[in-house]
């Protein structure tokens, strides 16, 4: 059965969430959210998205984006793509570590989406 396509946002705002393979932990320590958040802003520059906000929890991770020059899917594709790399290095671990695709929730209102994460 094929995938629905992501509902689009006219404002470029979405809420992401990204959570862990079985729920398991992705941010195990005070390093690996400090890389997440490094790989947030090392492909800011490239992909020109803007943080409104994020939320890191120990099994998932709730972002509050607005897409720039590239398209969202490409932006996670980045971020997750980076993290999973360094994450599997660092833990001497292969395979997957998100959960199926990101959840994207596309938003008109970022001081809304802000307050009810």
């Amino acid at each position: 059965m094929p995938r629905n396509a992501r509902e689009k946002s006219n404002s470029g705002i979405y809420h992401i969430i990204l959570r862990g393979i079985n729920r398991q932990t992705i941010f195990e320590d005070d390093e690996d959210r400090k890389r997440f958040l490094y790989t947030i802003n090392k492909y800011k520059a490239i992909s020109s998205y803007s943080i409104y906000a994020y939320c890191i929890m120990g099994n998932h991770i709730h972002i509050l984006i607005k897409t720039g020059i590239e398209p969202l899917y490409q932006i996670m594709r980045r971020l997750a793509g980076s993290y999973v790399y360094w994450y599997n290095n660092k833990y001497e671990r292969v395979g997957y570590l998100f959960q199926d695709r990101f959840i994207s929730e596309p938003s008109a209102n970022p001081l809304k989406m802000m307050l009810t994460c």
